[in-house]
């Protein structure tokens, strides 16, 4: 009974089992099904459990069946796929039997490899022993393998820490080994090797940081330019409660590994402190440029080596050696201003790398160094800017070398250099760009006086005028009151050389800008190369044209008005510098213009070409006198030249109208003087040996001719017969001949209200003498000539009377 009661307990104990295999067959994936299999044959009733599983594909069968009913080509694929199961399954069935078959193989040879794990045991007991040992080795060989990757690597300093680590820490625990002392004997010959390399790596360095020079400078300039336009920007449109950090650049030095050991591993002020935040565009550093980091390896190897000092002096003499080569201008540096750039970035780039070094080691450079330096520099670069300045020619390079020199100095000045002397040279430069400029304007006056026509300018309409009167400060009511057309009473030169000088000026300001100069300062500059332009260089001008040949009156009338509008405008020219340097011309020292003075002497010159010019004309006339001094005829008029050459005067005084008053005056009576003087002359001349009274009466009219020239006011101011007396010596010399009234003369010789005051004696003899031997041909003697020794007598008795007069007024 409890046989039976156990027989069914263990029934629906392997029933309940089988039930959960075929769940699990149900659920599990198809690669992991062999271990269930398994537990099937592990027991003894698969019998059972195959009656079982075909019972339960019995059931899905019928249950395929079913849903076939309503899926029928559902249905038929199923039951294809059932049938390609049961083959894998019966598959599946061989695999397992299989596998149990060869791990039941397998295990003997499972038995075998644990005796030969006993072997295995043995051995390592034994090899224990040997890397005891091997492990006091291995850190020496690792440490020496990172020596020679450091080497290899070029990370010398590091292999320095390493090398030093080997020497005094690795080595001495297994010295004993012959491969220890093969690497002592290294070591020095290793040390060696890293000093030779990294000095290597400077000269590279020097090498390239000499090619590397020009841009550093470019870029340092760059940055000073744009620090100064911001300096600008702010100073006209000042911000409040802006306010703004420096950047700062850090310094890459080394690497890594060694950061820490650098003396000199954070952060500084870079190469140039610039507060440019605001740019679009970030222009870069020395550090940008060029590598800093063989430097500073190269002197700690030195230094950890106590070679310091002797990598201080080979650094410091090649780089004395290359501050000679760029202080070194090209000869033809003068010719553009690429020149001049380039000469700068090179000095600029050179002491910027020299900062850098001094603010980024200890000790390599000093401030003493730097400043020895710096002044060879300064006198080498100023001596050179003077010579090749001085071949400068054009004023507009002239203005910009000056710019670059700014730059220059303002750019060495934020690295603390002295730049006064570059400033003071610059105030040499300054008369150097004077020169240049007045010798650019006086061609310009040259063109503008050469192209003038010397007449009024003609206006035909309001906007002509203010177009005139915009050019040139100039007020007149009389002359704004008459209709169109009208005229200016100056020519076209007179605007233009005003506006010219206003552009001189202004090229004067251009030069004092950024110069650090007082307005005072310059003021005083502007108005001293004011003066130079007006003095020398425009007085030059006006006095070529003035003496220049074949000028005409008109043109000389013309310069004289225009001058004087000129000189008016001086007031104006101290005005409008007043304007642009807000420098009083009262203030205390402050340079006054000469304009004045210029534009009167160019007057005066014009006045006195005047004078000549007309006297020249009056004796191109009296070259055509041709007089017959031996003529017994008495004429009725005036010579033809002299009635010509009154007609001239006539017209000629007619144009003086628009000249001043004196002047008109004075060349009228210098005319009239002149003439009376070439005809008292012409008279005396001695080629005239003898002269007829007929001839002296000719002569007479010519006289009376002139007189009546003068009589008639040809320039009006002259009071009454004023003109008539410049031909009072010819009028009482020749009525004291034609009236032969020697008596009244000899009589009152002498005295103030003698009637022949203006007759000298000398002159009276000389006039006698020419007509002593024309007594037969003189009707005035027609009595005497039938005594012609009474007349020879009386003659020579009146001669004898005036030698008498001129010994005694002699004596």
């Amino acid at each position: 009974m409890e046989r039976g009661k156990m027989a069914e307990a263990e029934s629906l104990e392997t029933a309940a089992e089988h039930e959960r295999i075929l769940r699990e067959i149900e659920s599990t994936d198809t690669a992991c099904i062999g271990p269930t299999l398994r537990s099937v044959y592990d027991g003894e009733e698969h019998g059972r459990f195959m009656e079982k599983l075909e019972t339960r594909i019995r059931n899905h069968d019928r249950e395929i069946e079913k849903m076939c009913n309503f899926h029928y080509q559902g249905f038929v694929d199923s039951i294809t796929e059932l049938l390609k199961v049961r083959g894998e399954a019966q598959k599946l069935k061989n695999q397992v039997t299989d596998t149990n078959r060869k791990l039941q193989h397998e295990g003997k040879e499972l038995v075998i490899a644990m005796e030969e794990l006993k072997q295995c045991r043995l051995q390592q007991r034994n090899i224990s022993a040997t890397v005891d040992k091997l492990m006091l080795c291995l850190p020496v060989l690792e440490m020496y393998s990172k020596l020679r990757d450091q080497m290899k690597t070029k990370r010398h300093y590091p292999a320095l820490k390493t090398l030093e680590h080997l020497e005094h820490t690795y080595l001495p625990q297994v010295s004993h080994y012959r491969f220890c002392k093969v690497m002592v004997d290294n070591i020095p010959k290793l040390r060696e090797e890293i000093k030779d390399v990294s000095m290597s790596d400077l000269k590279d360095f020097l090498e390239s940081i000499r090619k590397h020079s020009d841009k550093i400078g470019e870029t340092a300039m760059k940055q000073a330019q744009q620090q100064r336009n911001l300096d600008n920007i702010v100073l006209q449109q000042p911000r409040i409660g802006s306010k703004r950090k420096p950047k700062k650049d850090a310094y890459t030095i080394f690497d890594t590994e060694i950061e820490s050991t650098s003396p000199k591993s954070e952060q500084d002020s870079g190469i140039l402190d610039v507060e440019d935040e605001e740019d679009d565009e970030e222009v870069p550093g020395a550090q940008d440029l060029v590598d800093f980091s063989p430097v500073y390896r190269c002197l700690h190897i030195y230094s950890v080596l106590g070679a310091r000092e002797t990598f201080e002096n080979y650094y410091r003499k090649q780089r004395r050696k290359q501050a000679r080569l760029v202080l070194q201008p090209p000869s033809n540096m003068h010719e553009t201003l690429d020149g001049y750039r380039k000469y700068f970035n090179q000095i600029v780039g050179f002491f910027v790398v020299e900062d850098h070094i001094l603010h980024t080691t200890q000790g390599l450079v000093n401030r003493a160094y730097i400043d020895e330096l710096w002044e060879m520099a300064l006198s080498k670069t100023i001596a050179a800017l003077r010579t090749h300045s001085s071949y400068c020619s054009d004023p507009n390079l002239v203005l910009d070398l000056k710019n670059l020199i700014v730059l220059f100095a303002d750019t060495l000045q934020v690295y603390g250099f002295p730049v006064n002397q570059l400033f003071d040279m610059l105030l040499e430069i300054r008369d150097q760009y004077s020169e240049t400029l007045l010798k650019k304007w006086a061609g310009i006056f040259r063109n503008i006086l050469d192209s003038d026509n010397y007449s009024p300018i003609p206006v035909t309409s309001e906007e002509m005028y203010k177009k005139v009167v915009g050019q040139f400060p100039f007020q007149d009511i009389e002359l704004e009151k008459q209709p169109f057309p009208k005229k200016f009473p100056f020519s076209e030169f007179v605007p233009k050389v005003y506006n010219q000088i206003k552009e001189f000026i202004y090229a004067c300001l251009k030069f004092s800008e950024d110069l650090h100069l007082s307005s005072t300062e310059v003021d005083d500059m502007i108005r001293k190369s004011t003066n130079l332009l007006l003095t020398r260089t425009l007085s030059n001008s006006l006095q070529n044209v003035i003496k220049r040949k074949n000028i005409g009156l008109t043109e000389l009338v013309q310069i004289i008005i225009n001058t004087t509008h000129l000189e008016k405008s001086c007031k104006y020219l101290e005005e409008f510098i007043t304007n642009i340097t807000n420098v009083l011309p009262e203030t205390v020292h402050t340079t006054k213009l000469y304009g004045t003075t210029t534009f009167k002497d160019a007057r005066h010159a014009a006045e006195e070409e005047i004078y000549t010019n007309l006297n020249q004309k009056i004796d191109q006339f009296l070259q055509l006198a041709d007089y017959d001094w031996m003529t017994g005829d008495l004429g009725n008029k005036a010579s033809d030249y002299l009635v010509d050459l009154i007609a001239f005067l006539r017209s000629t005084f007619a144009v003086f109208t628009h000249l001043p008053g004196k002047v008109a005056q004075t060349a009228c009576m210098s005319a009239c003087k002149h003439l009376a003087t070439s005809l008292m002359q012409l008279l005396l001349e001695a080629e005239v040996r003898q002269l007829t009274l007929g001839a002296l009466q000719q002569f007479n009219l010519d006289v009376r001719e002139c007189e009546q020239f003068a009589r008639s006011g040809p320039v009006p101011g002259f009071q009454e017969d004023t003109l008539q007396l410049a031909f009072i010596d010819l009028r009482q010399l020749l009525d004291l001949f034609i009236q032969w009234d020697w008596s009244t003369y000899l009589a009152d010789y002498g005295q103030p209200t003698c009637k022949y005051l203006r007759v000298n004696p000398v002159t009276a003899l000389t006039l006698l003498e020419k007509m002593k031997d024309t007594s037969r041909k003189n009707n005035m003697f027609a009595q005497f000539r039938k005594n012609e020794r009474d007349k020879q007598k009386l003659i020579d008795t009146v001669a004898k009377q005036l030698r008498g007069l001129i010994s005694s007024h002699h004596s």
